[in-house]
């Protein structure tokens, strides 16, 4: 969690990064901006830097060779130790965006990066240095007075309420690559990754909500993927087990895969083949998952929009199912030639 009420703007400069797939150039600031004067402004910034990082999925610094070759963190680095000049290190982070924003997609726009002060992450009273971009402008209206007259007008401007893209590093956990966080609210896909691998050089902290995420992540391929109609498994219960899933994360504060297994798997048959699927879940996408560890509610929160408990059948009905799969039949009706579900209630509200 991030508390940034204290917080405040020690340095702060802005660049201009052109779309370099359009051959348009960088353009520099010439000196830091100076906001001593305008606490309006300062509030108005921090509120659009810290504000679109909600949850608690955080990163560290990596580098494939040397973490000393990830010209982010060396500079970030430099400067926590007081022994770089901020406005260099701005140049250089600069050039380094502006050569790794090679997909068509991407486009230009200012880049700001901010050193703060007395910024609280889960309960940590650090600095942290910040580097955001925004990418789209929006057309606002402005009304002002002319000869008595009141006239409209619009004036081109960033919404405050929308940060295209953003990371906060902090200032802690120097020796596994810092604690930062990232957010990406413009570019989806492959294009997306330029900014946290391309770029930042990111890899997800190994942390329990990074557990949980993957574990989550993993039981919902294993319904998609295995547990499934190929397999002659209704969507029903398909739904049932995505439900004792997230009900096994709601109501436990940690996790422990022999007792996932016997409460929301049961059936050595479907645990035999759950085992399977985790391997390969592992290798295909190098990601570790733990036997145990303690349940993030931040990160089960965050997956709960993607366990869908909806039953569609055919174009006319759709069936909200959220537990008690034994108040749930399904049957043939020989006559009408359709399948039909059966479902039993105490209280209709």
């Amino acid at each position: 969690m991030i508390d940034f009420s204290q917080a405040t703007i020690e340095s702060m400069v802005v660049h201009h990064i052109g779309s370099r797939s359009e051959a348009e150039p960088i353009r520099f600031s010439k000196d830091t901006m100076d906001l001593q004067d305008d606490e309006m402004v300062k509030d108005v910034l921090l509120n659009y830097f810290f504000k679109p990082f909600k949850d608690d999925s955080y990163y560290t610094f990596f580098h494939p060779e040397d973490l000393e070759q990830n010209i982010v963190y060396t500079n970030v680095r430099d400067l926590f130790e007081g022994a770089g000049d901020f406005y260099q290190s701005s140049i250089q982070i600069s050039e380094w965006l502006y050569e790794n924003s090679n997909h068509p997609k991407i486009r230009g726009g200012e880049l700001y990066l901010a050193v703060f002060k007395n910024v609280v992450v889960d309960g940590e009273l650090v600095d942290a240095m910040g580097v955001f971009k925004s990418e789209n402008k929006e057309t606002f209206l402005k009304v002002y007075l002319n000869n008595q007259n009141f006239e409209l007008g619009t004036q081109e401007g960033i919404n405050i309420k929308k940060l295209d893209k953003g990371c906060l590093i902090f200032n802690t956990e120097k020796e596994d690559g810092y604690k930062i966080c990232s957010v990406d609210n413009i570019n989806k896909g492959n294009e997306a990754r330029f900014w946290v691998d391309d770029f930042l050089g990111l890899q997800p902290r190994e942390d329990n909500y990074y557990f949980t995420k993957n574990y989550l992540e993993m039981c919902r391929g294993f319904v998609d993927n295995v547990y499934n109609k190929e397999n002659d498994v209704a969507r029903a219960d398909q739904i049932d087990m995505l439900n004792r899933s997230m009900d096994f994360f709601n109501n436990k504060d940690s996790f422990n895969e022999a007792n996932f297994e016997h409460e929301v798997m049961g059936q050595p048959e479907i645990i035999d083949a759950f085992k399977d699927y985790k391997e390969s879940f592992q290798q295909e996408g190098s990601m570790p998952l733990k036997e145990e560890f303690d349940i993030s509610k931040s990160a089960v929160k965050g997956q709960k929009g993607t366990f869908k408990s909806i039953l569609k059948l055919d174009k006319n009905f759709h069936v909200y199912i959220h537990g008690r799969r034994d108040y749930v039949e399904r049957g043939y009706d020989q006559q009408k030639g359709l399948n039909y579900y059966t479902l039993y209630y105490e209280v209709e509200s």
